[in-house]
């Protein structure tokens, strides 16, 4: 029975991973800074406690060696030099990137989107040869195209695949952008607004899918990079009105061309002035892959249903969910969103 070390294991995109794995025979043990257990987990994985910043703590749970790491919170040339510095000691890795690595012929990336002029325009869709930014310590997507690069150097010891995430989504997301909709339908909220028509595209990647293409590259190892995405890329329109589908609400969607005119109006966590749209035709090209989770839309209800439960009893959001709270933190100003759809009337 080949061993497999997952890293962030009962994070959000851990869960499925660890699951799909001990499903397709492999004998996990499953590492997080809590050490705890997700419920649907077979008994035979083993949970460990894992502080990611102690090297001697990762080494010892690697142990004389393993088959596979999964590590799914790695980030930054230190992360990258943790796992190469084992490379003796495990076969292969499957580490999670993300797409806000790469940047248009002009140079411009997710880390210029605020600026004027400054959102990226990405050929549609984007494949993996499309370039990315430079390596660094200054930006969350800089220090993962760092992550990238010290990794795949050292592909002639340490295999690894890396897949490049879209806008995750699916339970356990501490950034979940649908609570954008389902607080706004928890609140009674019928009329909502959104900026750049409605339109703007960031195309998703569901947990499920990106377990199932884990365990298909850990049956393959090799050095390579795959973008991590869903068959479909809904407008932001089009996620509101399957949220409102799960939920069985009925509203309105007040749209207006152009950017947000203030961060409390028709700023959604998708808002974006072009879209940001993947290739998922190298994975199937060399893993077979194909998603378990069909579309966008198939995978909401389990979402939906955890969100609502994280805010049962009248929760305040922004303790429940604090990082999503210090990127928006005018997601719910219903107050300037009222005045403006006053204004416009």
């Amino acid at each position: 029975m080949k061993r497999a070390v997952v890293i962030g294991a009962t994070g959000q995109i851990g869960r499925p991973a660890v699951a799909a794995l001990a499903r397709d025979g492999w004998r996990v043990t499953a590492a997080s800074r809590g050490g705890g257990r997700d419920d649907g987990w077979p008994d035979g994985v083993r949970s460990v406690r894992l502080d990611r910043e102690d090297d001697a703590a990762l080494a010892a749970v690697v142990g004389d060696g393993c088959e596979l790491v999964v590590d799914v919170v790695a980030y930054g040339a230190r992360h990258a030099r943790q796992l190469t510095d084992l490379s003796g000691r495990i076969g292969s890795a499957v580490v999670i990137s993300t797409v806000s690595v790469y940047e248009d012929g002009e140079g411009r990336g997710f880390d210029t989107m605020d600026r004027p002029d400054g959102f990226p325009e990405y050929p549609v869709p984007i494949r993996e040869d499309q370039p990315t930014v430079a390596p660094g310590d200054t930006s969350y997507s800089t220090g993962k195209a760092a992550l990238e690069r010290d990794l795949l150097a050292a592909g002639d010891r340490l295999p690894v695949t890396l897949l490049r995430a879209g806008a995750v989504h699916g339970p356990y997301s501490p950034l979940p952008r649908e609570l954008y909709f389902v607080k706004r339908n928890l609140d009674g909220r019928r009329r909502r607004v959104l900026a750049f028509g409605g339109e703007s595209r960031f195309h998703g990647a569901q947990v499920r899918n990106i377990a199932e293409l884990v365990r298909l590259a850990a049956a393959r190892p090799g050095s390579r990079v795959l973008n991590a995405v869903d068959p479909d890329a809904p407008t932001v329109a089009g996620i509101g009105a399957a949220v409102d589908a799960v939920m069985g609400v009925r509203t309105e969607t007040v749209s207006f061309d152009g950017p947000p005119p203030g961060p409390a109006v028709g700023k959604s966590p998708w808002s974006a002035e072009r879209p940001v749209v993947c290739d998922m035709s190298a994975a199937e090209r060399e893993l077979g892959y194909r998603p378990v989770v069909s579309s966008y839309a198939e995978g909401l209800p389990e979402t939906v249903e955890w969100l609502a439960g994280r805010l049962a009893g009248g929760r305040d959001w922004r303790e429940v969910f604090p990082l999503l709270a210090g990127v928006y933190p005018d997601l719910f100003d219903y107050a300037a969103e009222d005045a403006w759809l006053a204004a416009r009337a």
